[in-house]
């Protein structure tokens, strides 16, 4: 019996110990480790320093170990480490064990450590050759794919690979000196089996962003892989389809604007009078491969501050961001699909584009287009209290403000209700 009780308790023990683990490898904001053998552990700083202090004694006697020296030159390079990767990923994610002894190699060159850094990769370079021998042979196929992806509904799918490769390629397309497989590897090296969909779509964009220093152009290749990533979150929040190539968008888009239009008058952010257009018309004038024309930067800042969204979820896509701009701009037109069309020919072809009023409110239940008021500050409380609240409720719809405080008394001027002085404008402004 007690026997018994003893195997419940270090079996609980065990469990709390578990899920303590799972947690600090799934938390937010942390960095974690795909080892060798595909488990994901936690970033251990500790373990890069033994790693390191045992390269400096490979090449130094063993008494080195005591070195202040020695000691300090172990923290500088770890913390080079750590603050790479910090940098690289401010929000947390997967690296792969080999990343983190491909950065170890290039801080002890940056420190002229050249002996340590010599020994340090002969010996991964032994390890490595022991791995190949004891690892047991597999057939090889293309198509097979160990990792699972966890879906949001918690359904576990085989990660296509595939897909994902024809994807990226597709993204390179007719864009000079970059690499599709260049980006498929790194990406593949930071999935581990169950990785989210979320954190698996992030791994393709950060693969892609992390090459932009080295060639612009693959600013555009991670604009057209995040653009897969809104199109898969539109149109499933549509009912339009659960994901798209950026070639079936030609039929997707007419579906998806009138879809989005239904839905958006359904969620009261879309002006009811917008139904009224031709939608087939204005469906058929879209043109998806103006989806190719943005930068990393421009489709990311449009998806976190423009695109119409529910509940966090954007199911407003580029074209019918600017489309849905047109309409709002020509629903007085008397014809207005054609104006309609002409507005989105330009906005998006970038020969022109509107200001952010416009942008966030045109085609909206609340249709603010102007960017800036210019308002007259009368020189008595009713007056000056308010302007103060016309200017909050001005800037609730984005727009510039700007006021004239000119007719207001000066600092010391005389108040004849309450024989005293006025304390200035500036005074006022602070509300003092």
């Amino acid at each position: 019996m007690q026997e018994q009780e003893n195997q419940i308790k270090t079996e609980t023990n065990q469990n709390v110990i578990n899920d303590a683990f799972d947690l600090e490898i799934t938390a937010p904001g942390k960095l974690r480790v795909i080892k060798r053998n595909g488990k994901v552990v936690p970033f251990e700083l500790d373990k890069i320093k033994v790693a390191v202090t045992k390269a400096f004694l490979s090449v130094e006697s063993g008494g080195a170990a005591a070195s202040e020296r020695i000691h300090n030159k172990v923290e500088g390079i770890t913390h080079g480490v750590l603050e790479t990767f910090s940098r690289r990923m401010p929000s947390g994610g997967t690296l792969h064990i080999e990343e983190i002894q491909d950065q170890v190699e290039l801080q002890l060159m940056r420190s002229e450590e050249h002996p340590v850094a010599r020994n340090y990769i002969l010996y991964r370079e032994e390890r490595a050759q022991e791995r190949q021998k004891t690892a047991p042979t597999k057939p090889e196929s293309k198509n097979e794919s160990i990792i699972t992806i966890t879906k949001s509904s918690g359904e576990k799918v085989p990660l296509d690979i595939n897909r994902i490769t024809k994807m990226i390629e597709h993204a390179c397309e007719g864009l000079e000196d970059v690499e599709a497989t260049m980006v498929v590897e790194e990406a593949l090296k930071n999935l581990y089996d169950g990785v989210s969909i979320s954190d698996m779509r992030a791994s393709l964009i950060m693969s892609a962003r992390t090459k932009v220093e080295l060639e612009p152009n693959y600013s555009y290749v991670t604009a057209r892989i995040l653009l897969d990533e809104l199109r898969s979150e539109a149109l499933s929040f549509l009912g339009v389809a659960e994901q798209s190539t950026q070639q079936e968008m030609f039929d997707y888009y007419p579906k998806a604007l009138q879809a989005f239009i239904e839905k958006g008058i359904e969620l009261e952010m879309l002006n009811p009078e917008l139904k009224t257009f031709d939608l087939n018309k204005l469906g058929k004038a879209i043109n998806p491969d103006n989806d190719f024309k943005f930068t990393y930067l421009g489709l990311q800042t449009l998806y976190d501050r423009y695109f119409i969204h529910s509940n966090d979820i954007r199911y407003e896509l580029p074209q019918i961001f600017f489309m849905r701009v047109a309409m709002g701009l020509a629903i007085e037109e008397k014809d207005r699909e054609n104006r309609a069309i002409e507005f989105y020919n330009l906005l998006s072809s970038f020969d022109y584009m509107s200001s952010t009023p416009t942008l966030f409110n045109s085609g909206t239940m609340r249709p603010q287009l102007s960017s800036c008021y210019l308002t007259t500050i009368p020189d008595d409380l009713d007056g000056i209290f308010s302007a103060m609240k016309d200017n909050a409720l001005l800037s609730k719809w984005a727009g510039g403000l700007g006021n004239d405080w000119t007719p207001v008394r000066a600092m010391n001027s005389y108040i004849k209700g309450t024989n005293g002085k006025s304390q200035g404008v500036v005074s006022i402004s602070q509300g003092r």
